[in-house]
């Protein structure tokens, strides 16, 4: 099926076999597929590479790092440059489709990568990219459909790009790519997707339809059990289909915004010795936001129980920490290496981070402070 948004995404079981009627639609002759290393030792590579028909030459970049950088963007754009490409394919989770937002922009934008960010003033300076396609091998961010890309920069800041030009022009979201994705991988993911879907509700802007994506996000993720199933059977069809939705509707959903719980997220995971995953910072700081936004989201947290499918008076907070034991995800920060030491660095980096703008509840330094603590 087709879904009907912006980019009007080919969403169904074995789509990614329309590839090449889709990237001639689009005019793309010689893709860029921006992938990473893991999927190529796998054999996706291959995969996509017997569905392009004769008349495309593709081009590949398997070195997407797990938290994109500047660095790597260069070293694709080179690529696509010295192979005269001219479209680019982000194939495989956020890190991949957001590498190849990048390199779509720098195909034919000029100075650096950094220029484009939020923080640099970049959202007036973005036009029309080449031709990019999205394709998800993961079930978490939703970068198929969104018009964001976060890079870590030369000088270490984790930022984000942002511009209606930069959704990718079509996107294949096929389920069953996701069918081989192993459990540690999965739940990260599935919990970057509820993030995505929770913090755009508690988002203060007023935007009902979005709400109700991200509502019903939720109700697939929690209700439906489809994250608990896909991690303990990752051959369920019916689970995956689910998750595949949900992370496709949380990025929908955060058209509202997002919150601190990604502006804490995206300081850590600047980090360039910690590498860790965004999605399981998320699922892990989550608890403490949902703590510290409290009293202020009106009567949002009883509509996310309902969705959940839990009685409206549950503590959202412990609920997420029950889910992020059952499905293996670290207890704390501290589990994941991040120390106290790290955490003046990680409070200035959050305070400059755009997810604030739309935080129902904006921390103080101070604040900034003890959230880390507690998420410890």
């Amino acid at each position: 099926m087709q879904l009907n948004f912006l980019n009007k995404p080919h969403f169904e079981n074995g789509s990614l076999k329309k590839i090449s009627e889709i990237l001639k639609a689009h005019g793309i002759k010689k893709p860029l597929i921006c992938t990473d290393p893991g999927l190529a030792s796998i054999g996706m590579t291959d995969k996509i590479r017997n569905l392009l028909s004769n008349e495309l030459s593709p081009t590949f970049y398997e070195k997407t790092p797990a938290n994109p950088t500047e660095k790597a963007v260069n070293e694709a754009l080179e690529t696509y440059k010295t192979n005269d490409c001219d479209g680019v394919i982000g194939f495989g989770g956020g890190s991949s489709m957001d590498l190849g937002k990048a390199v779509a922009l720098m195909a034919n934008h000029e100075g650096n990568v950094v220029d484009y960010s939020i923080n640099e003033g970049g959202l007036g300076k973005i036009n029309k990219t080449v031709p990019m396609i999205a394709i998800p091998t993961t079930s978490g961010t939703g970068s198929e459909v969104s018009p964001g890309s976060v890079i870590i920069m030369n000088d270490g800041r984790k930022l984000i790009l942002a511009s209606e030009h930069l959704r990718p022009d079509a996107a294949i979201c096929d389920p069953e790519l996701t069918l081989a994705l192993p459990p540690v991988l999965t739940a990260g993911a599935g919990m970057d997707a509820l993030t995505h879907c929770i913090e755009a509700i508690m988002s203060p802007i007023n935007d009902p339809p979005a709400e109700a994506v991200g509502l019903d996000g939720i109700e697939k993720i929690i209700k439906k059990e489809s994250l608990i199933r896909a991690c303990e059977d990752g051959q369920d069809k019916d689970a995956r289909w689910n998750m595949m939705m949900a992370s496709t509707e949380g990025a929908m959903a955060f058209s509202k915004g997002l919150g601190a719980v990604h502006s804490m997220s995206h300081a850590i995971g600047a980090n360039r010795e910690l590498r860790l995953h965004h999605g399981t910072l998320n699922g892990v700081i989550l608890p403490t936001i949902l703590r510290f936004n409290h009293d202020h989201v009106g009567d949002k947290y009883p509509r996310i129980s309902r969705a959940m499918g839990k009685s409206e008076s549950v503590d959202l907070a412990v609920e997420i920490e029950k889910l992020n034991e059952k499905i293996g995800l670290p207890s704390g920060l501290k589990e994941m290496g991040v120390t106290e030491e790290m955490i003046p660095e990680l409070v200035a980096h959050s305070i400059t981070d755009p997810s604030n703008m739309t935080t129902p509840r904006l921390p103080t330094p101070e604040e900034w402070e003890k959230l880390f603590l507690e998420a410890m």
